[in-house]
């Protein structure tokens, strides 16, 4: 019925039937890797990396509130980009677009990874599964990146990241509605 390949049973397939045999060894592989801490936090790494270059890309190319411009040459003024001939535009818009989704990716990789590393080690530890292994992983992970800034950016850190954490996993534990 579904022309796509792993797409699903299909609309009109009885509930519980699944496409995948839960003992084919390639299915057991994932899933043993999405149960290691190693696995959820190199999984949240990539992923975060690919959204962090897609929001980077978005936010550069909406990014008009100060006007380009390209380093003159040695001593020179800077130069308008508007100024240049339209190809160089589009190079100079480009490049910058790239180093910014480039940095942007790399921030978002970094977060993931450490949030969701942290996360499981604490889930692990405490053999629960409850939102606060999520709270205090938003607590580390925020005085983490923020130690560069003094205890005062710590202390923000792990409280802004704690309550982000918090707020999210209040949402995703909310009893589904049955339509």
């Amino acid at each position: 019925m579904n022309s796509f390949p792993g797409a699903g049973a299909g609309a009109g397939a009885p509930a519980g039937s699944s496409p995948y045999d839960p003992n084919d060894p390639n299915i057991k592989r994932v899933n043993a890797m999405m149960e290691s801490c190693f696995g959820k936090a190199a999984v949240s790494g990539v992923m975060g990396f690919g959204m962090g270059g897609l929001f980077g890309m978005f936010m550069a190319s909406m990014s008009y509130d100060t006007p380009f411009h390209t380093a003159g040459s040695q001593g020179g003024m800077p130069q308008s980009v508007a100024s240049l001939p339209w190809r160089q535009q589009l190079k100079v818009g480009f490049k910058d677009m790239g180093s910014r989704s480039y940095s942007t990716a790399k921030n978002f990789g970094l977060v993931g990874l450490m949030f969701a590393g942290i996360e499981c080690g604490i889930e692990g530890y405490r053999a629960k599964n409850d939102m606060l292994n999520g709270t205090a992983a938003g607590c580390l992970t925020g005085g983490i990146l923020a130690r560069s800034g003094g205890p005062t950016a710590v202390a923000g850190g792990c409280a802004a990241f704690a309550a982000f954490s918090a707020a999210i996993d209040a949402w995703l534990r909310q009893p589904k509605d049955e339509e």
